[in-house]
């Protein structure tokens, strides 16, 4: 019988994961190797090699987790809202303030989802637990489709007289680009905060979309 993996075990792995995604943000994924991320860990790369089997399993379980993740935060969004007897809009707000407070401390790990899912494995892979087989890209893809999908949804709740199925996708997007990218430029010891950037978008989604 396989001995449990102990909470220490589960501790170090989230401490490479966050040295990985620092390495891979600063060096690129294809150019940063085991010994850098072994390095960088203070470690050996036998060492590491106990926590993970290469690479690619870095990478995929970094990804595996954050968008865990998001998806997470909007399923909590969506229980914070009812709880709260928050009107859709107040909700779509609530959800827009929840990912840039989320994107404040896992910007190494954004830099990863948005360049490096292009270099996961694209073969089916029983192990991923789907019926068929998918492979480790189509799960991080599938998940990057239900995170959109679900702020599509938020929005078209939130501003039903101002979205359609002609201008859903675009609005959709636009939001994204608005908010995605601010590890490029938003610092947190910056002159604007996330918290004080997530109110602008709001505005500008109000002043824009607001019947």
């Amino acid at each position: 019988m396989a001995r449990p993996k102990s909470a220490f075990h589960e501790i170090k792995r989230d401490q490479i994961l966050d040295i990985a995604a620092q390495c891979f943000a600063e060096r690129s994924y294809p150019a940063a190797s085991m010994n850098d991320i072994a390095a960088a860990s203070g470690t050996s790369k036998a060492r590491l090699y106990h926590y993970y089997g290469g690479k690619e399993a870095i990478l995929f379980d970094l990804l595996d987790r954050y968008t865990q993740r998001l998806l997470l935060l909007i399923a909590q969004v969506e229980a914070t809202a009812q709880r709260r007897n928050l009107d859709d809009r107040a909700a779509l707000h609530e959800l827009i303030r929840s990912f840039l407070e989320e994107y404040e401390t896992s910007a190494t790990r954004h830099v990863a989802l948005l360049h490096d899912t292009k270099f996961l494995s694209a073969e089916p892979d029983p192990a991923l637990g789907s019926d068929p087989p998918v492979s480790q890209r189509e799960l991080i893809l599938d998940r990057q489709r239900d995170v959109v999908s679900a702020v599509m949804r938020a929005l078209r709740r939130a501003y039903p007289q101002r979205l359609n199925p002609q201008n859903q996708t675009a609005i959709t997007m636009m939001l994204f680009g608005m908010i995605n990218w601010t590890f490029t430029w938003l610092r947190p010891d910056g002159p604007m905060s996330y918290a004080a950037f997530a109110d602008e978008v709001i505005g500008m989604l109000e002043r824009g979309l607001a019947a």
